[in-house]
């Protein structure tokens, strides 16, 4: 997978980190899965998520229930069907870096696929000029309102994304010209869940998984700086946050689900047109 593409990606996504949810909360939230329950899941998430896609992933529009949502959070009159436009707000210490509107593929107990299709409409943070990533911004330097937004598409190659019930990471297949399959990015994160919004706090530390399931760590300096400071996380969630990407990592290795090939040439129906640029985002805080 070219070095290039997930940097790029994934800086120009970094431009939003401050989690205020109690410690006890979030170090629940990134400390759930043994390594074999891991393993466990990740095949019966991808059995599950391929037969929920046969059966309807090309049906047209979902049904309204109540329900609950791919991290377990209930949520009343949500559409469920493919297609559905949601929101994915990518916050960095809490600030809001970027918000782009994806379609749903298909959501099951298991988890959700997502589908970022490049060119998208786009909302970004407006950094001060001379800045080039809002991860680079010491915290206490940041606005107490947060930054604005500035309307943009969203510049990198189309993305599926794989968003496992009740864990912190999402995996990415990253696709670039005419559809190749590039590799896969697995970002480790905090997810919340507001109806149509899907609030991503981001963990800094992340992996880049290449097409033969190779891998390596992606950030660790940064994140190592980022430890311990009020506005990320403490010693003890780092290690839950690395123990995170050490389990996805084995499941590379051992060429699991997601890591399986499967998805990698999926391509979304030809009915799915560009979603519009959303209203403004509903938060620039987290």
């Amino acid at each position: 997978m070219s070095e290039d593409l997930v940097a790029g990606m994934i800086n120009r996504m970094k431009a939003g980190k401050r989690d205020l949810a109690s410690t006890s909360t979030r170090t629940d939230t990134i400390n759930r899965t043994s390594n074999g329950a891991t393993e466990v899941a990740a095949n019966a998430a991808g059995n599950a998520l391929a037969d929920a896609v046969a059966n309807g992933a090309d049906k047209g529009a979902g049904t309204h229930t109540d329900g609950v949502t791919g991290d377990g959070v209930a949520v009343t009159g949500a559409a469920t069907g493919p297609g559905q436009i949601l929101q994915w707000n990518f916050f960095i210490g809490g600030h809001l870096s970027a918000s782009v509107p994806v379609r749903l593929v298909e959501r099951t107990t298991a988890g959700q696929l997502l589908w970022m299709e490049t060119g998208t409409p786009m909302w970004r943070t407006a950094l001060p000029r001379g800045t080039t990533h809002l991860r680079d911004i010491a915290p206490h330097e940041r606005p107490a309102e947060g930054y604005p937004v500035v309307p943009d598409r969203w510049p990198m190659g189309n993305a599926l994304f794989y968003q496992p019930t009740g864990a912190a990471h999402s995996v990415l297949w990253l696709f670039g010209r005419r559809q190749k399959f590039r590799g896969w990015y697995v970002n480790l994160e905090r997810r919340l869940h507001h109806g149509d919004d899907i609030d991503i706090a981001d963990h800094e530390l992340d992996l880049n998984v290449a097409p033969d399931r190779t891998w390596r760590w992606k950030d660790e300096q940064s994140f190592a700086e980022k430890t311990g400071h009020p506005a990320y996380w403490t010693a003890e969630e780092a290690v839950a946050i690395r123990s995170e990407g050490d389990a996805v990592a084995r499941l590379a290795e051992a060429g699991t689900f997601p890591f399986d090939g499967s998805w990698c040439d999926f391509r979304p129906p030809s009915a799915w047109t560009t979603p519009p640029r959303p209203p403004n985002p509903r938060h620039s805080l987290l």
